[in-house]
């Protein structure tokens, strides 16, 4: 798996789950190693491989169904595919798996061309899943309607996140950024959702009033476009791409304020991991509040535009830093309580 939301809030509870009572083995579409694959390895998980999904290829459903034929030994089947979980949860029941769960993470999806069949086979999850699971009550509103689901929380370890200058200093150095420069962070994958190009138009008007520099942590299919725009903007010295990266804790100790000018979102890991580290986050109206477990979330809306956003941004960047642990493990956060909770849910099942 590669590093994204999805895949960390996954690697949280299989880190913190006792892997001598349950096992995580995962079931990917895509043939190449991935960033996690070593790890998930050496705590003892399996990865199995199918072809790039797709409901109407006979070679594809083929693959599936006889995956679960050849492995009558998993007794629960965990798809995190959101609308398309309908498809594997389907051939898991054809097998006889009892356990069937569909987990939500959105409260939304493109409305690109796929955005229909996407619909169509999330309407088929009620009647295919046995248990629905969502990141919060949006997604879970959203991808199940009426139907009942249980909310399992996008924990996180929150001890690595506390704010400490010593780190800060640190990671400022090892990115060439000063000490007294505003560092405007955001943690997430390029793609239509995550607005980076919005966020690029607002760091475009703080940039021309201050000295600043915009830290962008991930990739994707649409990074090619953001940093061409980037350019065209003639930004380039104050824009920083790290890509895909292992330390983002301590990238987050380099930020001054998070921003989060999303789209969509269900409740974002990386939002909880900035509250975690003390930092103000900026949020649009496209991501839920109840992502908010500390105070200093402030949302705003997209119909703002940039320049009202980029005035709130300088302005949240002022508030202190502070060690937000204990209000992350109040909110139900902790890593540790919720894998806990998970292990006795898988046990019981």
């Amino acid at each position: 798996m590669n590093r994204g939301g999805l895949e960390t809030m996954l690697m949280n509870y299989y880190r913190n789950i006792d892997r001598t009572q349950v096992q995580f083995d995962f079931l990917v579409h895509r043939q190449e190693r991935a960033a996690y694959d070593d790890e998930i390895e050496s705590l003892g998980g399996k990865i199995y491989r199918l072809p790039r999904l797709n409901p109407w290829s006979r070679s594809y459903l083929n693959a599936l169904n006889r995956f679960f034929v050849e492995h009558p030994e998993y007794k629960i089947v965990h798809s995190h595919l959101d609308c398309m979980s309908a498809i594997p949860l389907a051939a898991a029941k054809r097998a006889g798996v009892p356990v069937r769960i569909a987990h939500s993470h959105s409260s939304s999806q493109d409305r690109d061309l796929k955005y229909p069949i996407k619909l169509y086979y999330k309407r088929k999850i009620p009647a295919i899943a046995t248990d629905l699971f969502a990141c919060g009550d949006s997604a879970g509103r959203w991808m199940f309607g009426q139907n009942t689901f249980s909310i399992i929380n996008n924990a996180i370890d929150a001890k690595r996140y506390i704010y400490n200058p010593m780190t800060r200093e640190k990671e400022r150095k090892k990115l060439g950024i000063r000490d007294n420069t505003l560092v405007i962070g955001n943690v997430g994958r390029f793609s239509y959702p995550k607005n980076h190009d919005f966020l690029v138009e607002v760091f475009y008007k703080i940039i021309g009033c201050c000295d600043a520099v915009l830290l962008l942590v991930g990739d994707g299919e649409l990074r090619p476009a953001i940093e061409k725009k980037v350019q065209e903007l003639g930004i380039e010295e104050h824009v920083i791409f790290t890509g895909v990266r292992d330390d983002v804790p301590n990238l987050m100790q380099a930020m001054d304020v998070f921003v989060f000018p999303s789209h969509y979102e269900g409740v974002p890991v990386t939002l909880i991991e900035a509250q975690a580290s003390g930092l103000p986050c900026m949020i649009s109206d496209g991501v839920p509040l109840e992502c908010k477990k500390t105070d200093l979330v402030q949302q705003i809306s997209l119909s703002e535009g940039p320049k009202a956003w980029a005035i709130a941004v300088v302005a949240a960047a002022k508030i202190p830093r502070s060690n937000t642990s204990k209000a992350i493990k109040k909110s139900g956060y902790d890593i540790v309580e919720n894998a806990q909770a998970l292990q006795r849910y898988f046990l019981a099942h």
